[in-house]
Parts: C-alpha cells; sequence; structure tokens
C-alpha cells in the first residue's frame, strides 16, 4: 500500500494524482498530442516523469483562469463574434 500522506512534519499533506495527456487533454479539450507538445513548449503547466508529461489537475485550472481573458479570440486587429 502506497502511504498517500507526507512524511516530513507535523501535518499530513494529500498528494493530489496527476493527469496524463489523454486526460489533461479531454479536461482543456485538446488533443494528447497537442497538450504535449504545449507541455513540451513550457505553455501549459506540466511535470516530467521520465519519458512522460503529467499534469495536476488543480494547476490546470489555476492556468486557465490565469490566462483566460474573457475577450472574444482575436486576429490582427478584428474581433470574432
Amino acid at each position: 500500500m502506497i502511504d498517500t500522506y507526507a512524511t516530513s512534519g507535523t501535518s499530513p499533506t494529500m498528494f493530489e494524482p496527476l493527469l496524463d495527456d489523454g486526460q489533461a487533454g479531454e479536461m482543456l479539450g485538446l488533443h494528447p498530442k497537442t497538450v504535449q507538445r504545449l507541455a513540451r513548449r513550457g505553455e501549459i503547466p506540466a511535470v516530467r516523469i521520465g519519458r512522460y508529461w503529467r499534469y495536476r489537475a488543480s494547476v490546470l485550472n489555476q492556468w486557465i483562469e490565469v490566462n483566460s481573458s474573457g475577450q472574444p479570440a482575436c486576429v490582427g486587429n478584428e474581433r470574432r463574434i
């Protein structure tokens, strides 16, 4: 059995399960290969474990909040409506 609590310190810390490319892509509405590419470029928050990229749902949610403007997408100086 794997202990889900940190062994150091006085208060237990729960570890958040990590998402794989498919799960993160489903959450973001992106193809898993697109998620991998964004992670390699450092454009989305990710953790590399060996040769695999993993993602924390809570960190992706924060990233979405910070990086979403709530504005329509712009092309040049024109707005898409």
